[in-house]
């Protein structure tokens, strides 16, 4: 599954002032309810629920927060990469400050799956995280992620 295919580029968020996890989770909640149309709650409970299984720091300083939610028909994702690092009770114990926040429909097994190992693949290549790191707005981390999917691309 390409990126392109399920992150929102205009949503990307180049600098977002989160302080800790929750306040974390609640702005992108917010942030995808306003997009989608859909109660930020229900949104923050889907991703509560998740993150209730165990944390999704998924270490490297990159959190995939997900949920899932009946009110949407295809996978999407934020991301932002945040003004400063914040403790996320990562796998690792490093501070976050790279997060793709993604909502799947509840009945989307493998597509949900697909676009987690999408995400993870780039999270696991140290020069993509560098250049996300270096990016400083949302066309530029725009066309860091996009150009993840140019080799792909047919």
């Amino acid at each position: 599954m390409l990126l392109s295919q399920f992150i929102d580029f205009e949503s990307i968020k180049p600098a977002l002032p989160a302080t800790n996890k929750r306040g974390l989770l609640q702005m992108l909640a917010q942030a995808a309810g306003q997009r989608l149309g859909i109660d930020p709650a229900e949104i923050a409970a889907a991703v509560a629920e998740r993150e209730r299984l165990g944390s999704t720091g998924f270490g490297n300083g990159v959190a995939i927060p997900h949920g899932k939610i009946d009110q949407i028909g295809r996978v999407y994702c934020m991301v932002a990469r945040l003004s400063d690092p914040i403790d996320y009770k990562a796998i690792d114990g490093a501070p976050v400050d790279l997060v793709f926040y993604m909502l799947s429909p509840s009945d989307a097994g493998a597509e949900h799956l697909k676009a987690l190992a999408a995400v993870s693949r780039v999270v696991r290549h140290a020069p993509t995280l560098e250049k996300l790191r270096g990016a400083r707005s949302r066309d530029a981390l725009a066309a860091v992620l996009m150009g993840v999917d140019e080799p792909h691309a047919a």
